[in-house]
């Protein structure tokens, strides 16, 4: 198959048959407009349909995103309507409007916005009315109604200002009795760690452990040295250890026998903030089966210090190990950030949300 035509553009282009032109992943112009794309270029070959109709081939290369008005009804009428201001609008499918990102009133009032602007499109009803599309972009967001009572204007989780006061009375009550309740721990058996790392990421190393038990005594407090990372720029302004200071530290696998010992022997490992830390502690163990039992045993102290603040203490906005100290009015030992002094904080912070937590 031989034949050429020559294009408007002064291009030549060859007959190519269906197979071909599959092979070669040519795509026809009914393809495009299905995958809503539109060539960017001429047809780079053709064929002619039974009934005698050019078939063209296009560059998959060669083809850019076409505009989203046309691709639902490329073809259709472009129909246009002068409003009183003497603007122009156009037809065009409710299904076209939407991806535009146009509503009706109607539709725009159950969003939750209000039109402020004239339409900016339209279409006609089966009925003949004209319905008139807006741009949402353009509308006023409207106050929404408490999900509970629906007779005033939300003020946090989706309830008024009242419902959400009251439903608060009901989670302060049982939270209060959560804090409150004994729990019978014995002290040398819950441990408070912390770690600092090089980083924020999981594939980060530990740089320092501390671990002490509920009688503030330390059991473990080191340096440690990572095997991969040499800086750590970033977090070393945050708890100021260098390089230097790990260089004759040990490092974290001559140190696992003993975290593991510890642990072991624990009821209950608290952290405060313990997705980051127990997503490095974690790999102390081989297998999936140790480290969900180690994560049977840890609890999260901000977690806690999050509740009370929503139940008791709504004016306080952020839950840092910080915040909480601040909350409570506790003093720091040593230095904020570095793993010894978080770690004694954590403990007082828990102690505090928790007076009746141990047996005395």
């Amino acid at each position: 198959m031989k034949n050429e035509m020559k294009l408007r553009s002064g291009a030549t282009i060859k007959q190519i048959n269906t197979a071909d032109a599959d092979r070669k992943n040519y795509l026809t112009r009914q393809t495009l407009s299905q995958m809503h794309l539109m060539p960017s270029g001429d047809p780079i070959a053709y064929d002619v349909a039974p009934d005698g109709d050019i078939i063209y081939y296009f560059d998959p290369a060669r083809v850019v995103e076409a505009p989203p008005e046309t691709w639902y009804f490329p073809n259709a009428r472009k129909d246009t309507m002068t409003l009183p201001s003497g603007a122009v609008i156009n037809r065009m499918s409710t299904k076209n409007a939407a991806t535009c990102g146009f509503y009706s009133a109607d539709r725009l009032s159950k969003m939750h916005y209000e039109p402020i602007e004239e339409p900016v499109a339209y279409t006609v009803r089966a009925d003949k009315s004209v319905l008139y599309f807006y741009d949402k972009r353009t509308c006023n967001k409207l106050p929404q109604m408490c999900v509970r009572c629906g007779k005033d204007i939300r003020y946090k989780k989706k309830l008024c200002t009242a419902c959400y006061a009251e439903e608060m009375a009901i989670r302060r009550v049982e939270g209060d009795a959560h804090r409150a309740a004994h729990y019978g721990k014995d002290r040398a058996r819950i441990l408070f760690f912390d770690l600092e790392l090089t980083g924020f990421y999981v594939h980060d190393e530990i740089l320092s452990i501390t671990i002490i038990n509920g009688y503030g005594e330390l059991v473990m407090d080191t340096l440690v040295k990572p095997i991969k990372k040499k800086k750590w720029k970033d977090s070393e302004k945050i708890h100021h250890i260098s390089p230097e200071m790990v260089q004759d530290a040990p490092t974290l696998a001559e140190l696992i026998p003993e975290i593991k010992r510890i642990f072991e022997g624990a009821d209950h490992i608290i952290a405060y903030g313990v997705s980051t830390d127990f997503s490095h502690i974690k790999y102390i163990y081989d297998t999936e089966a140790e480290r969900e039992e180690l994560h049977k045993k840890v609890l999260c102290c901000a977690n806690e210090f999050v509740r009370y603040t929503h139940e008791v203490r709504p004016d306080i906005l952020h839950a840092s190990l910080t915040d909480a100290m601040a909350c409570f009015e506790i003093e720091w030992e040593g230095v904020a950030h570095s793993s010894i002094a978080d770690t004694y904080g954590c403990r007082k912070v828990w102690e505090t949300l928790f007076p009746n937590y141990y047996v005395n």
